[in-house]
């Protein structure tokens, strides 16, 4: 017991010393000192020295000043990220194995401005993707992707919890001209035919629900109660023998269609290795209007590759149903390897 007398008498110098202020006419510090001193020679005399390490941290914890807590972010915050992938094959003439030399690249501008104050969280997400290849023999270019999107999401925290009331907007539409290609019988060269352009189709997407978050890595949005509005250029809905709903579910003659229904929207975001990152994004829409069963899905996986601050690799997988558009999926893919640059 008199060994741990040292050592308590050491903690009370220090936290004496520690607990004064400059000028105090109470303490003395010469005296404290000396007591200090004695005290300190004590302790390497009649304590072991694995007994005054341990006492002296857990003192130093205590005494030592605290990390600041992080602030919560109040106010508007922005991030975006820009990536160019190439991808380039080539044949000489004597190949045998088959094949088309062509190069290819594809844009990818991802801009997020949130603001969040308190309970309230307002987030906005501009999506733009464009994609061009070029293939030997041809005199244009075939789009390997277009869009554009913009998300933007109200929330209003219930109590403490994940849960929020929501409100969101969503828009997509595409920047170019979308063709059909097919063969000509007699000269065999390929022909284009106009199918899409800018805002045709366009589709708008507005409702109030319910939105779990969990992070901004992890949330799912349900909205019961949802507006979608299809625009699309008469041009293609007032052509000789034109059948109602044949172009998107738009009426002959007509430029939109008004839809009411219920939507799902859900965001996942995981580490799978030091450097490697996946994203999925799943949309899905029902519309109580006109078959119901019908559900709409847009489905999107994104796995992203950081070699350095500048370079990256991608994959991207999007798989789309909506039979107003067609009768089956919709799939797209991408690999590619190119810059990316953040800011």
């Amino acid at each position: 017991m008199k060994s741990f007398l040292p050592a308590l008498l050491l903690l009370f110098s220090i936290s004496k010393i520690t607990g004064q202020e400059k000028g105090d006419k109470v303490v003395y510090l010469d005296s404290i000192q000396v007591n200090l001193k004695r005290s300190l020679d004590s302790i390497l005399k009649n304590t072991p020295s694995a007994l005054n390490i341990m006492i002296l941290k857990e003192k130093l914890k205590e005494i030592a000043p605290k990390k600041p807590k992080e602030e919560e972010q109040v106010g508007w915050k922005n991030k975006g990220k820009f990536s160019l992938l190439f991808n380039q094959s080539a044949f000489n003439f004597d190949w045998q194995g088959g094949g088309t030399s062509n190069v290819a690249g594809n844009a990818v501008l991802n801009y997020e401005f949130n603001y969040k104050k308190k309970s309230l969280t307002w987030d906005n997400k501009i999506l733009a993707d464009y994609g061009l290849t070029f293939l030997r023999g041809e005199d244009f270019a075939r789009k390997t992707n277009d869009r554009i999107e913009f998300n933007s999401r109200l929330g209003q925290r219930i109590g403490q919890g994940f849960w929020n009331y929501s409100l969101f907007v969503n828009f997509r539409s595409q920047f170019a001209k979308g063709y059909r290609f097919s063969k000509d019988p007699d000269t065999e060269e390929t022909i284009r035919t106009e199918e899409t352009h800018f805002f045709s189709p366009a589709f708008i997407q507005i409702g109030p629900g319910l939105l779990w978050k969990k992070s901004d890595n992890l949330n799912i949005n349900i909205a019961p109660v949802t507006t979608r509005i299809i625009f699309v250029d008469d041009q293609f809905t007032s052509t000789e023998g034109y059948v109602d709903g044949d172009y998107f579910g738009v009426d002959a003659g007509k430029s939109s269609r008004f839809e009411f229904g219920g939507s799902l929207a859900a965001y996942a975001k995981f580490k799978l290795l030091k450097n490697v990152t996946m994203e999925n994004l799943l949309n899905l829409y029902s519309n109580y209007i006109e078959d119901p069963a019908n559900i709409d899905l847009d489905y999107t996986l994104n796995i992203n590759l950081v070699v350095n601050k500048y370079i990256t690799g991608n994959f991207a997988f999007q798989a789309i149903y909506d039979d107003n558009a067609t009768g089956g999926f919709q799939i797209r893919e991408i690999i590619g390897l190119g810059l990316n640059y953040q800011f």
